[in-house]
């Protein structure tokens, strides 16, 4: 199970050269297309598309890194790297976990984003 998700907003800021506009840009995006990502990864893992759950966790795992969540970002890879080797078995679980995780980092956005305004 992974450690809770905690936002390091001085890394982040570093990355960006300490453009707080940049940040608040992107957590309204992040909150913007979560729930799409959700649906995505769950629709395509029903239909059994490969391609494009291998595309969604790739898509996910930049997200998380973006926001520095190191782990989130490494279930989404283990995912892809899954889908890459040709292998669709067991994947509910993991998708639900990602799932999961998406979401956690929504909300502690939120409260990221209603602390700015």
């Amino acid at each position: 199970m992974a450690a809770a998700f905690v936002l390091d907003k001085l890394v982040i800021l570093d990355r960006l050269g300490g453009d707080e506009d940049i940040f608040a840009m992107m957590i309204d995006m992040y909150l913007q297309d979560v729930v799409n990502n959700c649906n995505t990864l769950a629709s395509t893992l029903a239909l059994a598309d490969m391609v494009t759950l291998q595309r969604e966790a790739h898509t996910v795992k930049g997200l998380l890194a973006t926001f520095a969540d190191d782990e989130g970002a490494a279930m989404a890879l283990a995912i892809e790297m899954q889908l890459k080797a040709g292998n669709m078995s067991g994947l509910e679980a993991p998708i639900a976990a990602l799932q999961a995780r998406l979401l956690e980092v929504a909300e502690v956005l939120k409260a990221e984003s209603v602390g700015q305004a």
